[in-house]
C-alpha cells in the first residue's frame, strides 16, 4: 500500500494543503498514520476517501454536511454523480481506484459508461487523457508500481485498437496522407493511437508505422510514400538533451513535410522549433487541426 504526503494530496485531489487539514482537524474526513519517526502520511484509503468528498464539495455539497454521512452514504451519492450525463470527475476518481486496486471490472466501466454518454472520442478527451495526466503525479513520485502502469496502458489500448478497427475508412484518393511512427526505444504508444483513430474518423490516409521505428526505415517509409504530415509521440526517447538535436534532423530530413509532435519531451521552454515542425501543447489541439 502507497504511502501519501499531504502535498501529493493535494495535487491528487485538487484540494489545497491547509483545507486538507481544516478537514481533519473539524471534521475528522481523514485519520493520517505516522511512521516510526513521527513523520505524518495517508494511505490509498484516505485517497480515495478524499477524492470522494472532494467531488460532492466541489458540486455543492457543505464540508459539514458530508462529514455527517455514513460512508456507504457518501458512496452512494457519488454513484448518482456517476450517472449524470457528461459527468468525467467521478469517473475519473473510479478510475484511479481502480487503478489502486488493479480492478479491470471497475475500470472498463467507468470507460465505457462515459463512451455511450458521448462517444469515444469525447470520452477520450474529457476521461482518458484527464486520468492519464493525473496518474502521471504517481509516476512521477513512485506511488504506483510498473504493474500498475502496464494494467492501465493495455486496457486504454485495447479500446483504442477496437475502436480504430470498428472505423469504415472512405478515402478520398485526393486527401493528404499522415505517416505515424514512434522513433527507436519509444514504446508510448497510447498517444499516437490516438492520432491513428482522429485521422480515420475523418475519412484521411495513415500509414501507421508504430512504437520503436529506427530513423532509417522513417526514411525509407517516407521515400514511398511521400505523405504531406508526419506524427509522432516523444515520451522517454530521446534524451532530454538530445530533443534539439533530433528536431533538426527531422525538419532538415522531411523538409517538405509538416510534423507535428507531441509528449513530454518536447515540452521544455528552451527548445526551438524548426518552422516545418509544430509543437503539440495538449491532445486537444491536434484533434481541433481536424474539425
Amino acid at each position: 500500500m502507497a504511502q501519501y504526503t499531504i502535498k501529493e494530496l493535494e495535487h491528487l485531489s485538487g484540494i489545497k494543503a491547509h483545507t486538507i487539514r481544516i478537514w481533519e482537524q473539524r471534521y475528522n474526513i481523514l485519520c493520517p498514520k505516522r511512521t516510526e519517526t513521527n513523520i505524518r502520511y495517508y494511505d490509498d484509503k484516505d485517497l480515495k476517501t478524499l477524492l470522494n468528498v472532494s467531488l460532492l464539495n466541489e458540486k455543492g455539497f457543505k464540508i459539514s454536511k458530508i462529514a455527517q454521512m455514513q460512508p456507504d452514504q457518501v458512496i452512494e451519492k457519488v454513484q448518482q454523480l456517476c450517472d449524470v450525463p457528461g459527468e468525467c470527475s467521478q469517473h475519473i476518481n473510479n478510475m484511479m481506484s481502480a487503478m489502486l486496486d488493479l480492478d479491470e471490472e471497475a475500470f472498463d466501466k467507468a470507460i465505457s459508461t462515459v463512451t455511450l454518454q458521448v462517444g469515444f472520442a469525447e470520452a477520450m478527451n474529457r476521461l482518458v487523457y484527464p486520468f492519464l495526466h493525473k496518474i502521471g503525479i504517481f509516476w512521477q513520485t513512485g506511488k504506483i508500481t510498473p504493474a500498475h502502469e502496464h494494467f492501465v496502458s493495455n486496457l486504454i489500448r485495447q479500446k483504442l485498437i477496437v475502436a480504430i478497427d470498428g472505423q469504415v475508412v472512405r478515402r478520398n484518393p485526393e486527401s493528404p496522407s499522415y505517416l505515424l511512427y514512434l522513433p527507436e526505444g519509444e514504446l508510448h504508444e497510447l498517444a499516437l493511437l490516438y492520432m491513428n483513430y482522429v485521422i480515420r474518423v475523418k475519412n484521411l490516409h495513415v500509414i501507421y508505422m508504430g512504437q520503436n521505428l529506427p530513423f532509417s526505415d522513417l526514411e525509407l517509409t517516407y521515400a514511398l510514400t511521400k505523405p504531406q504530415y508526419i506524427c509522432t509521440v516523444l515520451t522517454s526517447v530521446p534524451d532530454r538533451d538530445q530533443v534539439q538535436k533530433y528536431l533538426d534532423k527531422l525538419a532538415e530530413t522531411f523538409s517538405e513535410a509538416t510534423i507535428y509532435i507531441y509528449g513530454m519531451q518536447v515540452q521544455h521552454e528552451h527548445l526551438v522549433f524548426p518552422g516545418n515542425v509544430k509543437r503539440l501543447t495538449c491532445m486537444r489541439e491536434f484533434t481541433k487541426l481536424f474539425s
